[in-house]
């Protein structure tokens, strides 16, 4: 079986009654997306009771003139791994270059770059990841579960967490008022 690449590089939006509580109004900005599987990082929701400045007191780096900016939850995956989605103009040894959107990192360097004033120039923290294994997030595609429009820098850096969700689905000409969270049978 053939899996779309196509993700990688969007945003998923989830639907309306997608059926799994965690992904609720989830929006995912998707870093890869191949044969193997799939992962993205959520950028609709903020980790309550935790800051940036937190963050980096746990990791004994100092913040210096950094802006003490709300965490994002990533994804129900490994929540206590880091990762920072950020514009292209600094790279690391472990960043990924997402679609020549915006890239992901996922050590302390791209921290440690931030706080020195030498990292990127746009950047969010998050906490976790969503991933899917071969092939299920196609299937997911499948029965509707999620939505994908086109990434782009607005959405990921200008846009509030708590607006995303719906700003995604205006950016298509969708209004998401009027989405119902079940179907009816012919």
């Amino acid at each position: 079986m053939q899996t779309a690449t196509f993700l990688t590089g969007q945003f998923l939006l989830a639907m309306p009654g997608i059926g799994d509580p965690r992904f609720e109004r989830a929006v995912i900005a998707m870093c890869t997306h191949d044969e193997d599987g799939a992962l993205g990082i959520g950028i609709g929701t903020i980790v309550d009771g935790l800051s940036f400045h937190d963050m980096l007191k746990q990791l004994d780096i100092a913040p210096g003139d950094t802006p003490d900016v709300p965490v994002h939850l990533g994804g129900p995956c490994e929540t206590r791994r880091g990762f920072v989605l950020h514009s292209r103009d600094w790279s690391g040894a472990d960043t990924v270059d997402v679609a020549g959107r915006w890239a992901m990192s996922g050590t302390v360097d791209v921290l440690r770059a931030i706080t020195g004033g030498t990292g990127p120039r746009r950047w969010l923290p998050a906490l976790g990841y969503a991933g899917w294994g071969e092939g299920q997030l196609d299937g997911e595609m499948r029965r509707h579960g999620w939505f994908n429009v086109a990434g782009d820098n607005a959405l990921l850096f200008d846009t509030p967490a708590d607006a995303r969700w719906s700003a995604g689905f205006e950016s298509v000409g969708i209004d998401p008022r009027m989405l119902a969270a079940t179907t009816g049978t012919a």
